[in-house]
């Protein structure tokens, strides 16, 4: 059996690399590592196809911050998913955004919500969730979860596919 498929896809050109230059100040750019989130510049840029809903992840397996009682790093496994609007986070600028959280004080929970809350401020998304997998502090491990809403229909988004913390 013969099958033929054919997609009916209208292809629309992402503005020049050149018009987008003028407003990414860190990709391409030797960018020294921000000292904390507040310096820290998320950007973005059109998104493409802003005619389907797709899902976009990014995946930090090693994010690190400070308890901000102790001093003491905590690490974490953050999953970030996304339906984008009109715009995508421009990832390089998300990577210096996350490692500015290495001399961050904060607790589990709030860096979490913090990282989704900044990136739905500038990208306002059509769905995000984010998944904080935090590694043991004082012998539990704490998971923090958050969307924005109900994910629009028809969309594929998988499992976060990170397990549980089990000891040894």
């Amino acid at each position: 059996m013969n099958y033929e498929i054919t997609f009916n896809i209208e292809y629309k050109i992402m503005p020049e690399p050149t018009d987008l230059k003028k407003h990414l100040t860190q990709l391409g750019q030797n960018s020294p590592l921000p000292q904390s989130p507040q310096e820290a510049k998320l950007e973005r840029v059109p998104a493409p196809y802003q005619e389907y809903d797709y899902t976009i992840r990014f995946t930090a397996p090693e994010f690190t911050s400070l308890c901000p009682i102790t001093g003491q790093p905590d690490f974490a496994h953050l999953v970030i998913d996304y339906i984008p609007g009109k715009w995508i986070v421009e990832s390089k600028s998300l990577k210096l955004y996350l490692s500015s959280f290495r001399n961050h004080g904060s607790f589990h929970e709030a860096c979490t919500i913090e990282i989704a809350s900044t990136i739905v401020k500038l990208l306002k998304p059509k769905w995000l969730r984010i998944g904080g997998y935090w590694y043991p502090r004082g012998g539990m491990p704490i998971d923090v979860f958050w969307q924005t809403d109900t994910p629009p229909k028809k969309v594929w988004i998988p499992d976060q596919e990170v397990p549980s913390y089990r000891g040894r």
